[in-house]
């Protein structure tokens, strides 16, 4: 920083927790439980994250890289985009919060040193700079639009070893039909098998998704809380996996990097994706409570 630079650096978090961010319990449980048997199994390779917001999954990430491992994180942070449309997309969502600056202090409040970064549209890494075959555990949280994610879905593909897994965020949500075309159309035509679902992830394999799907059932989520169902289709097995608070609360780690309160139309578009009609519609009376309707 230099002497005529009066910008205030974020306020490191204390706890992961305080990140901001869409990475909620279930699939915090599912990385960490994905990732540690990974480890048990002696399963070595480098993570791969595009898209990082301002770290609140990479924090997760970092701690199951081992020596000999390499976790590459690829975003625009406060870049410009690529496309009118990513822009627009950015705008929307991301542009008030995100710099790289910020995702550096988060990282950095839990860990000794950074990933790699590579602050770009992720589609460079189409260019072979991430070893063919060499990661174990791909996660894909950048654009939404189709064109990028049947991009990054390629990379993942190419990047992945074995029984490596890949976890795609968003490819539900009602405002983000891009990601939904891509999944399932690699799905359907890319050979990506299916293993897991959450509200908020996909989780497949280009490996022996029997064997994934053996070391996520390996743990009693039942019996931990969460709500385990068993889905068939198109010739296709996979699992459902949802956690509900018993104490009616919710998550919503929106808040922005400054610490202020989410803006209301964030947590309505969250609210709106996420949560079960009982909790949106307490979420609704609740901002009505506020400063004009929902």
């Amino acid at each position: 920083m230099s002497l005529t630079d009066t910008t205030a650096a974020p306020t490191a978090p204390a706890t992961p927790d305080d990140v901001p961010g869409w990475f909620f319990r279930v699939d915090r449980e599912v990385f960490g439980w994905l990732l540690t048997r990974q480890a048990a199994a002696g399963v070595t390779g480098d993570l791969l994250e595009m898209g990082a917001y301002l770290g609140r999954s990479a924090i997760l990430l970092g701690n199951h890289l081992h020596p000999g491992e390499t976790f590459t994180v690829c975003d625009l942070f406060d870049a410009d985009a690529p496309d009118g449309d990513n822009s627009a997309e950015m705008t929307m969502s991301y542009r008030s919060t995100l710099t790289r600056r910020a995702f550096e202090i988060n990282y950095l409040a839990f860990h000794p040193e950074l990933p790699v970064i590579v602050q770009a549209p992720t589609s460079v890494l189409a260019d072979g700079r991430i070893p063919t075959d060499s990661c174990r555990f791909v996660h894909i949280d950048a654009s939404h639009l189709y064109e990028h994610v049947a991009g990054d879905i390629r990379v993942a593909r190419d990047a992945l070893a074995g029984n490596g897994v890949v976890a795609l965020d968003d490819y539900r949500a009602p405002h983000t039909p891009g990601v939904s075309a891509a999944v399932w159309e690699a799905v359907f035509t890319l050979g990506l098998k299916p293993v897991l679902l959450t509200p908020e992830k996909f989780y497949g394999t280009w490996g022996d998704a029997d064997a994934v799907r053996t070391d996520l059932l390996a743990r009693d989520w039942r019996g931990d809380g969460f709500r385990l169902d068993e889905e068939h289709f198109a010739g296709q097995t996979c699992h459902r996996l949802a956690w509900d608070d018993p104490s009616g609360r919710h998550e919503f780690a929106v808040r922005a990097s400054n610490g202020a309160a989410p803006t209301r139309s964030l947590v309505r578009r969250v609210a709106l994706d996420v949560l079960p009609p009982v909790a949106t519609r307490a979420v609704r009376r609740a901002l009505r409570a506020g400063r004009g309707a929902v």
